[in-house]
């Protein structure tokens, strides 16, 4: 994505400009100027998935009237409180989820909000709408609002809620009470809208209303991420690595959280660049490496295989023969009477 594609900010609206100019969004001022020309914006809603793909949602007229107070006036009124209580805004990075402090990160921090957006800016002809018989409701992950100004379609903010699947009804399992009598439910699905303030994405700005949603949404556990920064860092000193162009360590770690979760007690260094490949060979896994001996890293399946023989987590059975990938492992105590090993 090149930095004229990303949304930023211009008089605490977003506009298609340079990256390099954008300011830290004031929240107070934002909701005071969203505030007098709430009713003069248009809004679109989009469903999506897992996989951060959306799908467009066509809206009835009854519904129309309750996005804005469910996806604009609440965020609006809380941040006018707060303003008022003296609550501040702090880094989401530096913060611990105080009292009256409304939490923000940048968007090229998270990079499941930052595709879903880009998708939903520069891909709306590639954006499919909702269908429960081609998509199911039971796969999708969230709700976004996405607001632009009536006279202005380049000034653009997104709401955004998370779907509580358990609060979804299916057709064969719901009924209705209606005409002062149960009977079947008439939709397809059915789902009760989130009524708390979650996400609000403002430019290069995302302010969490509530934390824990926010790191359900997009898998950001920022803690977790700054071990695994260590643990890259180390990784690359330690190995020679070669991957294909346009792609590095990093990127392919921060899309797998099965990597980014081993990467917290992994011990970088104890199996050496050599011991890696003679360990892949003896364990018949698939890893190669290049002429100058840098192990090759294709994709995340090889950087899955990567970690573990550097975590040494394949092990083969004297007994059966067979090969195993360990999940969990306890380092024993020595025998007794036994020396130290190494």
């Amino acid at each position: 994505m090149s930095t004229q594609d990303k949304v930023t900010l211009n008089d605490t609206m977003v506009y298609m400009e340079n990256e390099e100019n954008q300011q830290q969004t004031d929240i107070f001022l934002w909701a005071n100027q969203v505030d007098a020309r709430k009713n003069d914006l248009d809004i679109e809603l989009f469903l999506f998935n897992k996989n951060y793909t959306p799908y467009s949602v066509p809206l009835s007229s009854s519904v129309e009237q309750q996005l804005r107070p469910l996806f604009l006036f609440d965020y609006i009124n809380q941040v006018n409180l707060g303003a008022g209580t003296g609550m501040s805004v702090r880094d989401y990075e530096l913060s611990e989820g105080e009292e009256n402090v409304l939490q923000r990160t940048d968007i090229n921090k998270v990079g499941r909000a930052e595709t879903l957006v880009h998708s939903i800016e520069n891909s709306r002809d590639e954006i499919v709408e909702f269908s429960e018989t081609e998509h199911e409701f039971k796969r999708m992950k969230g709700i976004v609002a996405r607001f632009t100004e009536k006279s202005d379609s380049s000034k653009v903010f997104y709401t955004m809620k998370l779907i509580a699947q358990g609060q979804v009804l299916k057709s064969a399992l719901a009924w209705e009470y209606a005409d002062g009598k149960f009977g079947s439910f008439r939709g397809e699905v059915g789902f009760k809208v989130p009524d708390d303030n979650q996400v609000l994405i403002i430019g290069k700005d995302i302010f969490a209303f509530n934390s824990a949603k926010f790191e359900r949404m997009f898998g950001y556990e920022y803690k977790k991420q700054v071990i695994a920064d260590q643990k890259i860092a180390e990784i690359e000193k330690a190995y020679k690595l070669s991957f294909p162009e346009g792609m590095d360590l990093n990127s392919l770690v921060m899309e797998r959280k099965k990597t980014v979760n081993k990467l917290q007690k992994l011990e970088v260094g104890e199996v050496k660049q050599d011991q890696v490949m003679e360990y892949a060979d003896e364990m018949q896994l698939d890893l190669m490496s290049d002429d100058n001996g840098a192990i090759i890293i294709m994709d995340g399946n090889d950087l899955d295989t990567f970690v573990n023989l550097i975590n040494e987590d394949y092990i083969e059975s004297k007994i059966t023969g067979k090969r195993y990938e360990i999940k969990s492992k306890r380092l024993l105590d020595e025998p007794e009477g036994e020396p130290p090993r190494g």
